[in-house]
């Protein structure tokens, strides 16, 4: 993932243009929203079920893990880290880890560090597979992808993409997919090798892909994308393209929802967009819901069907550093930073 400040100028753009996705009537609605404020920019957002905590990557100077109350996003607490870009937790074992480098691996109950992992690469996205209990820690730079134990922290391996990896999905079959940004591809990988058995090709359908989900019931990838802007709706176990749907501008997060069979892309530009599995062959966007600048990041509460963001207001674009280049990142306004909760 990229740093957040990076959609401040798209925003920008998008709102003088007008090409920002326009609201549509629906079910879902901004049921809450927590100004909570605090020093420096964010990365993930990642949702504790069973325990009842939300985890949110702080950035910058003061890097840090912040936690909230699930229920009431009342802060919980926070951990030190260095350069922290999410977190994954293991309801088992109650060990937590937390994307930076080194890796740190922490007690969920007590939110007391445990030990620090050392990595390579660039850790930045997380996946924890509850079925085979381990995190897989994404990385831009190689290794690809460090796999770890999550019940005693030791590493299992590492898995090389041939690029650079956003959001990775899991069956709980011994199948990992991994979207692969710079290569417009989805890895499959087997988690009893740790090899890459396929690559499906999403050239000309959806590049620059940042966000991806499963139906794991009926075997179906939900592959969000950039460049077009496009949900790539495909065949998990041949990589057969189903169709495509549009999407917001500035996607990070992708979501799926088995309980009401619905699929969730969080975009930069402020919206949320829905998308209705009717069967495994029909698909419709239900709905975009109006949400914050910036909430790119989202996680899903499977207890209360809400789909949880953050995001924050931002200033204007500074100028380019020289004639023709491209504008500054805008500056977070101090203190806008929140939590919002979307449901019906």
């Amino acid at each position: 993932m990229r740093p957040c400040l990076e959609f401040a100028v798209a925003i920008a753009v998008l709102a003088c243009s007008g090409l920002a996705q326009s609201p549509s009537a629906g079910p879902y609605k901004v049921v809450k929203t927590a100004k909570v404020g605090g020093a420096g920019g964010y990365d993930y957002v990642f949702a504790d079920v069973d325990g009842r905590r939300l985890y949110i990557a702080r950035t910058g100077p003061m890097s840090r893990m912040t936690i909230f109350n699930l229920d009431t996003l009342e802060p919980a607490g926070e951990i030190s880290t260095t350069n922290s870009h999410g977190a994954v937790v293991d309801s088992k074992s109650h060990h937590g880890f937390i994307s930076s480098k080194p890796i740190l691996m922490f007690d969920s109950q007590t939110m007391m560090p445990i030990k620090k992992i050392e990595v390579e690469g660039n850790p930045d996205g997380m996946l924890f597979d509850p079925s085979d209990q381990r995190a897989y820690i994404l990385s831009h730079a190689a290794p690809h992808v460090t796999v770890i134990d999550a019940k005693d922290g030791s590493i299992l391996g590492t898995i090389d993409l041939g690029g650079m990896p956003e959001q990775a999905a899991a069956d709980g079959k011994g199948h990992l997919y991994i979207d692969v940004e710079d290569k417009d591809n989805i890895a499959v990988v087997d988690t009893k090798t740790l090899t890459v058995t396929a690559h499906y090709d999403l050239t000309g359908k959806g590049g620059t892909c940042a966000g991806l989900s499963l139906d794991a019931k009926n075997r179906i990838l939900f592959a969000a994308c950039r460049n077009p802007a496009n949900m790539v709706i495909l065949n998990a176990d041949d990589g057969k393209i189903i169709t495509t749907l549009p999407i917001g501008t500035g996607t990070d997060g992708a979501l799926f929802n088995p309980r009401t069979m619905e699929a969730f892309s969080s975009h930069g530009d402020g919206t949320l967009t829905v998308i209705k599995e009717n069967s495994p062959s029909s698909f419709v966007v239900e709905q975009t819901v109006q949400t914050m600048p910036g909430a790119r990041t989202s996680t899903l509460d499977t207890k209360t069907n809400r789909i949880i963001l953050i995001g924050a207001q931002f200033g204007p674009p500074t100028p380019p550093a020289e004639p023709g280049g491209r504008a500054g990142r805008g500056q977070i306004v101090a203190d806008s930073f929140s939590i919002l909760a979307v449901g019906k």
